[in-house]
């Protein structure tokens, strides 16, 4: 059919416009997995897992698939330092302000007794004004990266670009998803999360999800052996040491006495982590999964690190990329 010439200019003018929304780049990820952490709700519909070929890195009987279709990480790294990289200069530690919809008495052993407290976010969270959850006490934020091998959260690249301008030191984090290989997953991270100066040390999110679609459980065995071709995939890439998230079952079943040289980021939003995962050191813990927050509309995790303001100083000097 023949098109007029104003017609013809409309419609290209449609197709630049289109190429230039960050719409048009949320379409070329694989729609949400199944997978999810324990504290935000299971999305709405599930998407096929691919049917690929498994790698090489583990044993046959492990489930896995390859790596699938790229969005490269360089779409959301600065050409200069950013803001949250000036931060960790600067040491500014903002006392928290959060607040709790179902709060816990933990007695002399209270998170509010700790100085640098912080937040875990993810789509769930929606749209978040950065600077003023910084200014409630966010001093230091993880964000949803990825899950699986297909999976990268459609929030993932405004929270990661958002928080670093607010002046919040910011890492990213992958739920591990037991039907695929480690290495697979692994490459999924490292293809959408940048190697960014100043960006805290990547996290490894380690839980059972009995709402997944995949329901193996690996022996401990294979479940440590994922966990280590993934976490020195990530070290070698970002030069740093991962850290390991997990809940208190998941641990439990699985990592008593393992990874000694690793830190641990624990969830624990009933009693002191001593109590619940006794003998094993911690750098993060996660007391409280309903916290609410000038800045978000919707509940969020509270955080807090182990240490005083000076130590966390140190802390950043010595891990933060």
């Amino acid at each position: 059919m023949r098109t007029s010439r104003l017609a013809t200019i409309l419609l290209a003018s449609a197709i630049l416009t289109g190429c230039t929304r960050s719409a048009g780049l949320e379409d070329l990820v694989p729609r949400p997995s199944m997978e999810v952490t324990n504290s935000i709700s299971r999305p709405d519909a599930p998407v096929a897992e691919a049917n690929e070929t498994a790698s090489q890195d583990e044993p046959a009987g492990t489930g896995g698939e390859a790596s699938a279709p790229v969005v490269e990480a360089a779409l959301v790294a600065p050409d200069k330092p950013s803001p949250a990289a000036k931060a960790l200069l600067d040491g500014t530690v903002h006392p928290q302000r959060f607040r709790d919809a179902h709060p816990i008495n933990f007695g002399k052993a209270s998170p509010r007794n700790l100085a640098v407290h912080g937040v875990d976010v993810s789509r769930w969270q929606g749209n978040i004004d950065w600077p003023k959850l910084r200014t409630q006490g966010a001093n230091f934020v993880w964000i949803k990266a990825t899950d699986g091998g297909d999976h990268l959260d459609p929030m993932f690249r405004r929270n990661w670009n958002a928080a670093a301008l607010a002046g919040v030191p910011r890492g990213a984090y992958h739920f591990f998803y037991w039907c695929r290989t480690a290495s697979s997953q692994a490459d999924w991270f490292i293809r959408n999360v940048p190697k960014t100066k100043g960006a805290l040390p990547p996290v490894l999110d380690v839980e059972w999800n009995h709402l997944s679609e995949c329901k193996k459980r690996p022996s401990r065995e294979q479940v440590l052996e994922k966990m280590q071709v993934f976490m020195d995939r990530l070290e070698k890439h970002y030069g740093q040491r991962p850290i390991i998230y997990t809940a208190p079952d998941f641990y439990r079943d699985n990592l008593k006495g393992a990874f000694p040289n690793h830190p641990f980021w624990l969830r624990s939003v009933a009693a002191h982590p001593s109590k619940v995962y006794p003998g094993r050191d911690w750098v993060f813990w996660q007391y409280s999964g309903s916290g609410l927050s000038h800045g978000v509309d919707e509940r969020i995790d509270l955080n807090v690190f182990v240490g005083s303001e000076g130590q966390w100083r140190k802390w950043l000097a010595a891990n933060a990329g």
